[in-house]
């Protein structure tokens, strides 16, 4: 018995190294698997070979600092259950990774990545999955000097779930890569939430994305659809919880999308219907560019936002029916679950916003208040009206409509003080206004 423990001991200390482990790999046999044993493994990998490489207690595997710290260049290829450390070295113009893929039908499994440049890397990777993986950035490194989360590049039908990303540059970079299923992701305390392009027909179901810089951006792409995710706490300075640049066709429904300084900001897209979502306690709702046509916002919920729409441009097609507005006013006399008047999203004032960043600072005060009630009495200062003609009056059960992930953040009081410097300025249009009307009538 003692010389079967100490053969086995020895051979488990034969596998502890990187130089013994990359020799397994390389004389086993295609679809083989190779299960390796709690401890520390130095060295960075290469799988050349469609094996199935599993990791029991989460070994730890130690790149060298020079690279990535495995690829995987062999089709059907897996990788499950390791710990991976890259010292927080390599170079970013080489794509240094974690884990890259370059292989189709590969599978990274249940890993939990740390001090890489890259996470997880798909290059060219058809069919390929991502699951189960935390992936945390280099601490103390700015944006800029780190690559995203997961990143995925000229890649179809590829899937990834059930993954949390952190302290990364983007928490996911998708180009160029289509026919995808991204679902019960998380990716928080980073730059992008987001960062996708040039990529069609993909799936995005119960995600969260939150605490970013800049949020969610979703650029040059068609047929997306966006359900049950959330978009919390995005509060940068062009920070958005989603955004929409030339995008065709997008259905977004039953999402969270709050606390952030935009909820949803459109330009140049097409036919996207937005549905069902909940926008709430953001500095602006809606970002709407006059290079956006054939938009549907129905059945959603405006709750508690400052403003509920900056429109850039002189007209629009979108269409609004049947949204809740959280600050509309309007009776329902024949009580039928619709206000009797349609209820008016544009104004002056947040004409000037979209003009004038130094507006934003006037957005709570009473100036505000005064400048809209400038323009009900002198009309012609609105050209573009953009109405919802049958809001709701109550706010509907949205039930696929998930729940925050934590408190919102409240509202500084600063803020609001600020706001109410903006009196005097509000009335000096009003009166100016009265001025200007008198003069007309003389």
């Amino acid at each position: 018995m003692r010389m079967i423990v100490a053969a086995a001991c020895a051979l488990w200390s034969a596998v502890a190294s990187g130089a013994t482990l990359q020799s397994r790999l390389d004389a086993a046999l295609p679809g083989a698997t190779i299960r390796i044993g709690k401890g520390t493994y130095h060295g960075d990998l290469v799988i050349r070979k469609p094996v199935h490489l599993i990791g029991e207690g989460r070994p730890l595997l130690i790149g060298s600092g020079a690279g990535t710290v495995v690829q995987i260049v062999a089709g059907g290829a897996t990788i499950d259950g390791f710990d991976i450390d890259g010292l927080g070295g390599g170079d970013l113009g080489k794509d240094a990774s974690g884990i890259h893929v370059a292989a189709s039908n590969a599978t990274v499994s249940n890993c939990r990545i740390r001090n890489t440049l890259f996470g997880i890397y798909l290059r060219q990777a058809n069919g390929s999955t991502v699951d189960h993986c935390l992936i945390r950035g280099i601490p103390g490194k700015a944006p800029g000097e780190k690559g995203s989360g997961i990143h995925v590049w000229n890649t179809d039908r590829f899937s990834l779930r059930d993954n949390e990303i952190v302290d990364v540059r983007d928490g996911f970079y998708i180009q160029s890569s289509s026919h995808g299923e991204i679902v019960r992701n998380r990716a928080r305390d980073l730059r992008y939430g987001l960062h996708y392009m040039f990529s069609d027909d993909n799936v995005f179901d119960d995600n969260t994305f939150e605490n970013g810089a800049a949020g969610t951006a979703v650029m040059y792409s068609r047929r997306i659809i966006f359900r049950r995710n959330r978009f919390l706490h995005n509060r940068g300075f062009a920070s958005v919880g989603l955004l929409f640049k030339t995008c065709d066709d997008v259905i977004a429904e039953d999402n969270l999308i709050a606390d952030n300084a935009r909820g949803i900001f459109i330009e140049g897209s097409t036919r996207n219907v937005f549905r069902r979502n909940i926008i709430a306690q953001s500095d602006t709702a809606l970002v709407v560019y006059d290079s956006c046509s054939l938009n549907r916002f129905e059945g959603n919920s405006f709750i508690g936002n400052q403003t509920p729409l900056t429109f850039v441009g002189r007209h629009t097609d979108t269409k609004f029916e049947g949204n809740y507005w959280s600050d509309n006013n309007e009776p329902d006399l024949d009580n039928d679950g619709r206000s009797d008047r349609p209820y008016r999203l544009s104004s002056v004032f947040d004409h000037l916003r979209a003009n004038l960043t130094a507006a934003d600072l006037l957005t709570l005060g009473a100036g505000a208040k005064a400048m809209a009630i400038a323009e009900e009495t002198f009309p012609v200062l609105d050209p573009f009206p953009v109405v919802d003609p049958r809001p709701l009056v109550r706010p509907p059960a949205l039930m696929n409509v998930p729940t925050s992930t934590r408190q919102t953040r409240r509202r500084s009081a600063g803020g609001l003080s600020a706001s109410l410097a903006g009196i005097a300025f509000g009335l000096t249009i009003l009166f100016s206004g009265s001025s200007i009307a008198g003069r007309g009538h003389g």
